[in-house]
């Protein structure tokens, strides 16, 4: 009857210790500031200001940019632009976000591109310094930043 009771008390604590470590685990990261703006020269294509809106899931990331400062001539199905935005990384070295998930653009709209995949690290701090679009494989867009993101750099 001892090992009987002994099992339990052992399991039950157990569970208790699980469950207490469950509830002191860290939920999934968080990116300060969540939304930031920077101004950017596309050249031919136009200048002007962008706003990035980040995303984190534990080492994973993701950049979603939209933009007055480009717009476009002609509808742009979803998924036709290959977008690689280029972020300073703690102040030294790059890192990119890339992917092709714009959503279809009208005629004469403003540039939308995202979510751009990445990946992070705890206290990384990203600061967006470039973007190239390549629209329908062949228009290469190639901006640069003017200005310093606001209100900072994206801290993972």
């Amino acid at each position: 009857m001892r090992r009987i009771t002994l099992g339990i008390s052992t399991a039950l604590g157990t569970a208790a210790l699980a469950t207490g470590a469950l509830a002191l685990a860290p939920t999934a990261s968080a990116v300060d500031p969540t939304t930031a703006t920077i101004t950017a020269d596309c050249g031919a294509f136009g200048s002007g200001s962008a706003t990035l809106v980040a995303t984190q899931d534990g080492t994973s990331a993701t950049i979603t940019l939209s933009s007055s400062a480009v717009t476009t001539p002609l509808d742009v199905p979803a998924g036709a632009v290959q977008s690689t935005l280029t972020l300073s990384k703690n102040g030294s070295g790059t890192t990119t976000f890339t992917g092709n998930a714009n959503p279809a653009i009208p005629a004469n709209s403003a540039v939308t591109t995202g979510p751009l995949n990445g990946t992070v690290a705890a206290g990384d701090k990203l600061e967006a310094t470039s973007l190239k679009l390549v629209v329908f494989g062949f228009i290469t867009v190639n901006c640069t930043a003017t200005s310093a993101q606001s209100p900072g750099p994206f801290t993972f």
